[in-house]
């Protein structure tokens, strides 16, 4: 079981439907998609910044603007198969679908531990692949790229300018982590061909 969390800079991409097209093809039965939020959580940082609402509200708008994106996702690549809860995750990954988190049962009515991760798109794909003990977690086309950041099969990653909240929950993830530039989809499609034999199941 793979995450692969499309970040902003993939989302905003002319690539974007090709990346959809082999996440939609050779993801089958192993990935699960999580969006970011795109131009919709823009929209929301933007709101904050001008009104100063709370994280609470900020993470339930993040969530609103992820699914905005996993719908947009949807249209543009009918292979990918929606989900929300954990059960349907791993029903559509039995069944040989890529599976498209809509992440609306994080919505919050009272402050958790998830309202205090700043909503980071991220840093909530990271969260569900520890969840779920998923094998690999794919950040692509994320807020920031480093050359300083591991390469693919780093089981780690080391500081870099990005979500403070992501770089130290990644290095006890207990899977790989690792970022790819939103425009080398040749390693992404390598990724998951190299391992399209194998059926991550737990």
């Amino acid at each position: 079981m793979w995450i692969v969390n499309l970040g902003d800079r993939m989302l905003s991409d002319p690539l974007l439907p090709r990346c959809l097209d082999l996440l939609g093809t050779l993801g089958r039965g192993r990935v699960i998609v999580v969006p970011g939020g795109g131009a919709f959580a823009e929209q929301a940082r933007l709101a904050q910044e001008r009104w100063g609402f709370d994280n609470l509200a900020s993470h339930n708008l993040a969530v609103l603007a992820m699914t905005q994106s996993a719908l947009m996702l949807r249209a543009l690549q009918p292979r990918l198969h929606p989900v929300n809860q954990d059960m349907d995750i791993r029903c559509a990954l039995q069944k040989g679908h890529t599976a498209l988190w809509i992440p609306l049962a994080l919505l919050r009515q009272q402050p958790d531990e998830l309202t205090d991760l700043a909503a980071a798109a991220d840093t909530l794909a990271l969260w569900l692949a520890r969840r779920l003990h998923a094998e690999r977690l794919i950040v692509l086309g994320g807020r920031s790229i480093d050359a300083t950041m591991p390469s693919a099969g780093a089981s780690h990653v080391e500081p870099v300018n990005t979500d403070w909240r992501f770089t130290q929950a990644a290095r006890d993830a207990g899977c790989v982590v690792e970022r790819i530039e939103h425009t080398d989809l040749d390693q992404l499609r390598d990724l998951l061909t190299d391992n399209g034999s194998k059926c991550w199941e737990h």
